[in-house]
């Protein structure tokens, strides 16, 4: 009997907060996309590959969809744009909780396009059965052609039937990665992700939206991993803020940061965490190319 390998390309979308990051770490096993209970947490488009001896799926978190203030939500959104056209099966994640309509422009392309849609009613912990009842027959209206599955994916509820049928429609193909990786993103991408996250889960209002995580040195020696950070910040009242009395704001986002690090690269690590002022970074293309968000 012939054996038969599969592999393929499955994009995340959908709004803010509706649990993309969490459902692909899910889905994963692995936690690689950055969670916090804040919005627009997501930047980049992060890609999660997982492997067997008879398949490949390289997932891809997007950001949520918004319309954009910035030029950096721009290029966020871009990704987003891609994302709806070089997959070979796209997951729409629906937060059964939020009252929010799906960005219309994009329920429009989703309508339109030939890729095979699931749309996966997350947080079904939440809501039960009755409660979901009501998304799929709206969905059902919405998207005729794509099948709904509900999930949670905090809980994990139904994530295993959700494998089994995203494999069932993925096509033959070798795989696309060396089964040994699990990203396309570099470790360092994945370091000044984690001090992100825990920038998101320090601070308050604009001051998670207004930085940048730049990692300037990574050294491994002996036993040690040595990293120096610098946070970008656009106003000084921020970086004050970031800062806090005596650097005490600061030194939890270090230690929180680097306790997690130690965690992701298996090794002791010595960090370092600075803060700049960058002003308007996220409206300036040659600083948004650096950081990769714009081509």
């Amino acid at each position: 009997m012939k054996n038969t390998h599969k592999a393929g390309f499955v994009n995340i979308i959908g709004n803010p907060n509706a649990g993309k990051s969490t459902l692909m770490n899910a889905l994963l096993g692995e936690k690689l996309s950055i969670v916090t209970p804040k919005a627009q947490t997501t930047r980049h488009r992060i890609m999660g590959i997982l492997n067997a001896e008879d398949y490949q799926i390289v997932y891809s978190d997007t950001p949520g969809v918004i319309d954009p203030k910035y030029k950096l939500q721009e290029g966020m959104m871009k990704f987003v744009g891609t994302a709806l056209t070089d997959a070979d099966l796209i997951l729409l994640v629906v937060d059964m909780t939020d009252k929010s309509p799906l960005h219309p422009q994009t329920l429009e392309k989703i309508k339109k396009t030939k890729i095979p849609v699931f749309v996966v009613l997350n947080k079904f912990d939440l809501v039960g059965t009755d409660g979901a009842i009501p998304h799929f027959e709206f969905w059902a209206t919405q998207l005729p052609q794509s099948r709904v599955f509900p999930v949670s994916s905090t809980e994990k509820i139904y994530t295993k039937e959700l494998l089994s049928e995203i494999l069932f429609v993925l096509p033959e193909n070798p795989p696309f990665f060396p089964k040994d990786e699990l990203s396309d993103r570099s470790t360092r991408f994945f370091v000044a992700e984690i001090i992100r996250e825990k920038i998101f889960m320090t601070y308050d209002k604009e001051i998670p939206y207004s930085c940048e995580v730049n990692i300037e040195e990574f050294k491994e020696e002996q036993g040690i991993v040595r990293i120096s950070a610098v946070i970008l910040t656009e106003r000084e009242s921020q970086k004050a803020i970031i800062i806090g009395h005596q650097g005490k704001m600061l030194k939890r986002v270090g230690t929180l940061a680097r306790k997690d690090i130690e965690s992701f690269l298996g090794k002791k690590v010595f960090l370092q965490t600075f803060v700049k002022l960058e002003e308007n970074w996220r409206n300036d293309i040659k600083r948004l190319k650096n950081f990769g968000y714009w081509e």
